[in-house]
């Protein structure tokens, strides 16, 4: 590492609010532990969780970096004698325990995965997050398989367009609900077979008639009152997985509906989830996800990047996905030209 300089740029806010809080600081360079790699950043993508943290809602789990930030794309510059697998140079994509918006960041070797064939360094940056997250949530933990139907809500947004291009992959019917018109066109153009406006009266009505048996699993960004529809959606032996509260994290719902289908409701959050479990994670995606961007299919995989912004702008950024005007990814430039 004495080729490196001893500190470097990143992205801070001193106390919780927000956008116009995040600004550039330096700190000294992250120390790597015997199983973990630096990277030297090109870009970072930009998650909703970031902005959460950025409220104050949402603390980094203990040990993690303050410092935003949950994937990148970058080189590696430096690891630890346990470190398998990689060597110096290497261009990697990366889940980060915190710390992305800056010009290095340390990580587990394990969490790591090669750049796709087809894929930009800034696209890649927005892989590891959304890919993750339904790679764990809605196929390991939601065990969704080819011929079933996935309800995804919010599919337009970073998780949502990873999981229905996703699902496509897997040849599962996919049903998308979105605010919007424009949002179900462009889930539509991705790939999703059936979108709905979740503003609708008649939602459940519109589900039921594409899905009159009703649909296998449910990926609920949503919560709140989406719940109670969520079950009177799902089919007999259906699986809910919820994975965020964008709609609030208390719902009313029928627990006998519950007991009568046979319904599987489980839940989780990526972020805490130990070292292991990801490494489980970037497994699966590096054998059954990742040969697939060397397909002809493979290029709906790729990202839909919606803007790029300078590190220095990562306010900009914050306030456009506050917004919620976005569709696909949002990613920091961090690499100078």
């Amino acid at each position: 590492m004495s080729m490196l300089s001893t500190h470097y740029t990143h992205v801070q806010f001193n106390a919780p609010g927000g956008p116009e809080v995040l600004e550039l600081a330096q700190s000294p360079l992250p120390a790597i532990a015997p199983d973990q790699l630096l990277i030297k950043v090109e870009y970072a993508g930009v998650n909703g969780p970031d902005v959460a943290q950025r409220r104050g809602l949402y603390p980094p789990p203990t040990g993690a970096s303050e410092i935003l930030g949950l994937e990148v794309s970058g080189t590696v510059v430096a690891k630890g004698e346990q470190v398998t697998g990689w060597q110096l140079g290497d261009r990697v994509c990366a889940l980060v325990p915190g710390g992305g918006y800056g010009e290095y960041v340390a990580t587990w070797g394990v969490h790591c995965l090669p750049i796709p064939t087809g894929v930009t360094m800034a696209q890649a940056a927005a892989l590891p997050e959304t890919f993750f997250t339904v790679w764990g949530h809605m196929f390991m933990r939601g065990g969704l398989k080819a011929g079933e139907t996935v309800l995804i809500h919010g599919g337009s947004g970073g998780i949502g367009s990873a999981a229905v291009t996703l699902a496509k992959q897997f040849a599962v019917k996919v049903l998308v609900t979105c605010g919007s018109q424009e949002k179900i066109d462009y889930c539509l153009a991705l790939g999703a077979d059936h979108g709905f406006n979740y503003h609708d009266e008649d939602l459940l009505a519109q589900i039921k008639a594409v899905a009159p048996q009703g649909v296998d699993l449910v990926l609920d960004m949503a919560s709140g009152d989406l719940i109670d529809l969520n079950l009177k959606a799902l089919a007999i032996e259906g699986r809910l997985v919820t994975i965020a509260l964008q709609r609030g994290r208390r719902a009313e719902v029928d627990v006998a509906l519950l007991m009568a289908k046979r319904i599987c409701w489980t839940g989780a959050t990526l972020r805490p989830q130990s070292v292991a479990a990801k490494q489980a994670i970037a497994d699966g995606l590096r054998q059954q996800v990742w040969p697939k961007f060397d397909t002809q299919e493979g290029s709906s995989l790729v990202p839909h990047l919606f803007a790029e912004f300078a590190l220095g702008d990562a306010a900009k950024a914050h306030a456009l996905m506050e917004s919620g005007q976005h569709r696909g990814k949002l990613v920091l430039k961090v690499a100078k030209d």
